[in-house]
């Protein structure tokens, strides 16, 4: 217990909310996506961002300067991680968005893009903007913007998300049964 009051001593000094944490996620496509990464480290660099951010990269090349970040994690830590977040910053995968929304996370969405070497297409923009039309998440649509995009994300109510899975168990067995 002394330990703990020591560290969030040193985290207020610092001037940190470590009650709260942001999750960052890349995915694991085997593109980089630096622009988001750098973006982050400038935040909390310039102490826009003051909680503790946790980071999976993948395979971006940008080292963060103002937080850890792994390239790849298993899953128990990855969706633990994701479970216990205040705020879950990701690509748009379609399978971490559902993640984030199992446990009413806010989501904030910032898509790969082609045009910057993060993926061959923009798909994740057309993913993005189906989830976020639903109210589902927020959608960063300008890296510049993610400061107040950040905010805006935590000021919002979001949609629940209504998972299918014993529809969806039910369709498939009568496929597989026919």
């Amino acid at each position: 217990m002394e330990r703990f009051i020591e560290i969030l001593s040193q985290g207020q000094i610092l001037g940190w909310n470590i009650l709260r944490m942001i999750f960052v996620t890349t995915g694991t496509q085997k593109f980089q996506f630096d622009r988001l990464i750098k973006k982050i480290d400038e935040l909390v660099g310039e102490k826009y961002i003051n909680e503790k951010i946790i980071c999976q990269s993948g395979f971006s090349t940008y080292v963060s300067q103002n937080f850890k970040s792994y390239s790849f994690m298993n899953s128990e830590k990855y969706n633990g991680y994701i479970k216990n977040c205040d705020l879950l910053i990701t690509h748009a995968g379609v399978g971490t968005i559902l993640e984030g929304k199992k446990y009413n996370k806010k989501i904030l969405v910032v898509p790969r893009m082609e045009k910057f070497g993060e993926h061959v297409d923009d798909h994740q923009m057309q993913i993005a903007e189906g989830f976020y039309h639903k109210q589902l998440v927020y959608l960063c649509q300008n890296i510049n913007n993610l400061y107040s995009d950040i905010n805006e994300t935590r000021d919002r109510t979001f949609s629940n998300y209504t998972f299918n899975n014993e529809k969806f168990v039910k369709s498939l067995e009568n496929i597989i049964g026919n």
